[in-house]
C-alpha cells in the first residue's frame, strides 16, 4: 500500500511538471540515433529515438546478389526486415533509459519507462 502511495506522489509530481519531462525527453529522442544490422552487417539500419527509420545500407555483395533471383531477393528482403527489427527494438530501449534517466531527474522512482502509456505522452504508439 505504501509503494501504492509513493507511486501516486510520483505520477502527481510528473504530471505538474508533464510539460517539461515531454520537452526534455522528446529532445534527447530526436537526438538519438541507434543502428541495428543482420547477416552479420550486410545489412544496417539506423532508427531515430523517435523511432523513424533514417536510413538502411546494404552491402555491395548484397546488393549484386539481390539481382540474381526471387529467392536471393526474398532473402534480403527478410534481412532488411531484421536489421530494422532490431535496430527499432534498439531504439524503444533507449528510449526506456531517457524516460528512466528523466524520471530520475526529477526525483521520481526508477521504472517509470515501464509504465503502461508513458511512452504516449511523446506522441508514439
Amino acid at each position: 500500500m505504501l509503494d501504492n502511495m509513493k507511486m501516486l506522489g510520483a505520477v502527481g509530481k510528473l504530471m505538474a511538471n508533464k510539460d517539461k519531462f515531454v520537452a526534455r525527453v522528446k529532445e534527447r529522442c530526436a537526438e538519438t540515433q541507434v543502428t541495428g544490422e543482420a547477416a552479420g552487417g550486410a545489412v544496417k539500419a539506423t532508427v531515430s529515438g523517435e523511432l523513424k527509420v533514417l536510413s538502411i545500407e546494404i552491402s555491395p555483395a548484397l546488393a549484386r546478389g539481390i539481382a540474381t533471383d526471387d529467392k536471393t531477393r526474398l532473402a534480403a528482403g527478410a534481412t532488411i526486415v531484421e536489421a530494422v527489427n532490431n535496430a527499432m527494438s534498439a531504439a524503444q530501449q533507449r528510449v526506456k533509459t531517457v524516460l528512466d534517466d528523466e524520471a530520475k531527474a526529477m526525483g521520481l522512482p526508477a521504472g517509470l519507462g515501464d509504465m503502461g502509456g508513458l511512452g504516449s505522452l511523446l506522441g508514439g504508439r
